[in-house]
């Protein structure tokens, strides 16, 4: 590469960085509620944009599952799964009291994979691999699913994907620069990667574990329940981790804090079993 053209590239670069940072947010997405989580975040996408594309993308995984008959299939199932998500997501105000008003919705999808998401804006999916195979007790089924909503009251979505969101916007920027080709950044796609397909960081899953163990306390739900869940995720063998387990933690690191901070909410717990 010539000197000159380095030149028009880093030019060109420095202003795409310039435009970014005008856009930037630096935001507190939660109250840190009695498990301290106070981590400030980096925004490049509106929240109204993340929850709409998060939306759409739901939609059409519903509509998939559907078209397969794999969407609710059990009502029982159904029932236990919404009864429990109803109890977190009435807790949810703690640590953001917009996330009383969301448009939260909680659905059971067939498959053979361990796994649930929350979705930005509150769009919950439990899968029957993990219902079926983990046979969870109701407090460990709301370990994970407190865990999974909150992410969303993170918005972990939000900022996975503006980190993807400005790595496409350099891309892209550095593809004209140097007449290479690129295409556009879906949102909706990127908000799908990124809570079914891409890894999220150690920061946010021990995030999410500390603000779930809170949730399911605040719930009525012993939060002691996430040990004994991990424990079973370690549990089943097969050679590779499960789909849920494939991007977290190691069981030792991630037990090690659990039981740090169950134990932290514990009173919380008490308390709610009290007016149970």
């Amino acid at each position: 590469m010539d000197i000159m053209r380095g030149r028009r590239i880093l030019s060109v670069l420095g202003a795409a960085l310039l435009a970014q940072s005008t856009g930037c947010q630096t935001v507190q997405t939660t109250a840190p509620g009695a498990v301290g989580v106070e981590r400030q975040q980096t925004m490049l996408v509106s929240s109204r944009q993340v929850d709409d594309s998060a939306a759409r993308a739901y939609t059409q995984l519903l509509q998939e599952a559907s078209r397969k008959g794999l969407l609710n299939r059990n009502a029982a199932e159904v029932d236990r799964v919404r009864t429990i998500s109803r109890r977190l997501i009435a807790k949810t105000p703690v640590f953001r009291p917009d996330a009383g008003s969301w448009q939260w919705e909680t659905n059971v999808i067939g498959s053979k994979e361990v796994n649930a998401w929350c979705m930005p804006g509150g769009k919950i999916a439990v899968y029957t691999g993990l219902i079926e195979r983990l046979r969870p007790t109701d407090d460990e089924l709301a370990a994970v699913m407190g865990h999974e909503i909150a992410h969303a009251l993170r918005e972990h979505g939000r900022e996975r994907a503006s980190q993807v969101m400005a790595q496409s916007v350099a891309i892209g920027i550095l593809g004209a620069a140097t007449g290479m080709s690129g295409a556009a950044t879906d949102l909706s796609q990127v908000v799908l990667d990124v809570t079914l397909n891409l890894p999220n960081s150690r920061a946010f899953e021990t995030e999410a574990d500390r603000i779930g163990v809170e949730l399911a306390a605040r719930a009525g739900y012993d939060p002691r329940a996430a040990i004994s869940l991990w424990q079973k995720m370690g549990s089943l063998g097969e050679g590779e981790p499960p789909q849920f387990l494939s991007t977290h933690p190691s069981h030792a690191s991630r037990i090690s804090d659990l039981k740090v901070y169950a134990a932290r909410v514990m009173p919380l717990y008490e308390q709610a079993r009290a007016t149970h």
